[in-house]
């Protein structure tokens, strides 16, 4: 990199710690918003991303498929002309079980709260990133775009997926950074496609004393989950050769282990099967007159997906249960290159702000960067720690958020501060 993009680099940084309670109090009042999806509406949070921009003075329009799913779209373009990269974050958080996340608090070296992880720090980051650097835009070239959607814990049918299908032009660009949580210590290129569905039997009920009267809807359900676990459920994917040799590096086995728990390595090369809702009969003595239960399936990078998306009809089948499957929430895997321009700008950069090396590693959750990616678009993520995410204890550092907030700027620093594009 150029003297004049690290002194950059250097300066906003410093600006960074200079303001650091701001940010940090910042990001509580964000995670005290509760921007729930389902049911999904967001106008409080996307009101608070917009007086953000509005106290920078920059501009920014809001784009609605639905008027509670508001999303927000800025760009400004630097003196010169380069390469376009956009900023992408959600606002939208898992449910609680616990009010007492919605404090925001912190205790000890972190901020507890819901969407700490996921994805409000990194959404914070893209936000700030997008205003810190415009003062310095005569230092850079190309554009930068800021987008800040709804909906992406559905699926993405109100966000991201509805900006691509309506105003893909102005989210395109040539790269996307996405601060979803990733944890700072490897380079996420891959994550796995979902497959989503329910399966359901009905029958005419009775007395559960009466079994030959009628047939029983939850044992059809349940045995057909026996089957697609028995089936399915940490099956080795056939993974392309090139994916599998990174998967399988000794770097990137002790890179996923140590972010996202043992075993994550080879979770990463497996399909795995999820029951997450089951609901069926009213009292034990009474044969119930429906079941359904809701999966998830994840598979890696390879024909696995299409191939037993098309077997699981004729398994329902067997067992006398009707299928549907959730076509906003299925999608196939998505990777980039993990050597690529900007994964290697990342790499670097946590090496030089944190000290260390950063290994690629699979996602095993879903993120809105599989919307670029699927168009062949580098997008690379970097975020919090993952491991809280969803759970009572969900929280990131004080150190963590600022380092995330840090590595976006830097990054966006090293992507726009070349004024040609090399092959990517």
């Amino acid at each position: 990199m150029s003297s004049s993009t690290e002194s950059l680099k250097a300066e906003l940084c410093q600006v960074i710690d200079d303001r650091r309670d701001e940010f940090l109090a910042l990001l509580q009042d964000f995670l005290r918003i509760r921007s729930v999806n389902p049911p999904g509406d967001m106008r409080e949070a996307a009101d608070f991303v917009r007086g953000i921009l509005d106290r920078f003075a920059l501009p920014h329009r809001t784009i609605s498929c639905r008027d509670d799913m508001p999303n927000i779209l800025a760009r400004w373009d630097a003196d010169r002309p380069g390469r376009h990269l956009v900023l992408n974050g959600h606002m939208d958080v898992f449910p609680v079980t616990d009010d007492a996340l919605w404090a925001a608090e912190i205790v000890g070296d972190r901020i507890v709260a819901r969407g700490a992880s996921d994805m409000k720090t990194g959404t914070l980051a893209s936000v700030l990133t997008y205003c810190l650097l415009h003062p310095y835009r005569d230092r850079l070239n190309g554009a930068l775009t800021l987008t800040v959607v709804s909906d992406e814990q559905s699926g993405g049918r109100y966000g991201t997926k509805f900006l691509f299908d309506e105003h893909a032009d102005a989210i395109t660009g040539d790269c996307c950074l996405n601060g979803e949580p990733s944890g700072l210590s490897n380079v996420r290129f891959m994550e796995k496609g979902t497959l989503r569905f329910s399966l359901s039997a009905k029958g005419p009920g009775g007395h559960g004393g009466y079994p030959h009267r009628a047939n029983n809807p939850i044992e059809q359900v349940t045995n057909a989950v026996h089957a697609i676990y028995q089936r399915y459920h940490r099956q080795l994917a056939s993974l392309p050769p090139e994916i599998d040799a990174i998967l399988t590096s000794p770097e990137t086995i002790a890179a996923a282990d140590a972010n996202l728990g043992k075993g994550a390595a080879d979770n990463a090369r497996r399909i795995t099967v999820n029951a997450g809702i089951i609901e069926g009969g009213q009292k034990a003595t009474q044969i119930p007159m429906h079941c359904s239960v809701h999966l998830d399936m994840r598979f890696p990078i390879g024909p696995d997906r299409d191939r037993i998306r098309g077997e699981l009809e004729t398994l329902a089948s067997e067992f006398g249960c009707t299928l549907l499957v959730n076509e906003d929430h299925s999608y196939p895997a998505s990777s980039t290159d993990p050597f690529g321009e900007m994964a290697t700008i990342l790499r670097n950069n946590m090496k030089g702000l944190l000290g260390h090396d950063a290994p690629p590693v699979c996602s095993l959750g879903g993120t809105d960067t599989r919307y670029w990616r699927w168009r062949g678009i580098p997008a690379l993520i970097c975020g919090p720690s993952p491991i809280s995410m969803g759970t009572d204890e969900e929280h990131v550092t004080l150190d963590e958020a600022i380092a995330v907030l840090k590595l976006h700027v830097m990054c966006a620093i090293d992507y726009l501060g070349r004024p040609t594009s090399p092959a990517v």
